[in-house]
């Protein structure tokens, strides 16, 4: 497989409608269908998970219902067996916490006409002194 030169746009186009969905309580649900059943990985704020079930189950536990987040940079680059890795800057604040800067790191991989998550990385950017 080639690298896939429309990597910049359908790097921007995933993480809009990631967000879109991540950020409304009502659809956030519908993430499920962006990650694999069984192959896909997540990292949310050091907690490993495997398999669209159990990554749904920690997104859906999510407590906050407003979501403040502004976009600073979508950073994506082709993969060879067709992928695309996309990272992700920005702010975002939850109900009436402080805003934090985050990072995401996603890997799409091809699936038919479409790309499924294979990886997702979120972290805040909040560093300890100590």
């Amino acid at each position: 497989m080639a690298l896939n030169p429309a990597y910049e746009e359908i790097g921007k186009g995933f993480v809009q409608q990631y967000y879109a969905l991540f950020d409304d309580p009502a659809q956030r649900p519908n993430l499920v269908n962006m990650y694999n059943p069984e192959t896909s990985f997540m990292t949310f704020e050091g907690i490993q998970l495997q398999g669209s079930k159990n990554i749904m189950e920690k997104l859906t536990s999510l407590a906050f219902q407003k979501i403040n987040r502004l976009i600073t940079e979508v950073d994506s680059q082709p993969m060879f067996d067709g992928g695309v890795l996309i990272n992700v800057l920005g702010r975002l604040q939850c109900d009436d916490d402080p805003p934090h800067a985050y990072s995401q790191i996603f890997v799409l991989k091809p699936l038919g006409g479409s790309f499924y998550c294979a990886h997702d990385i979120f972290r805040l950017n909040i560093h300890n002194s100590a």
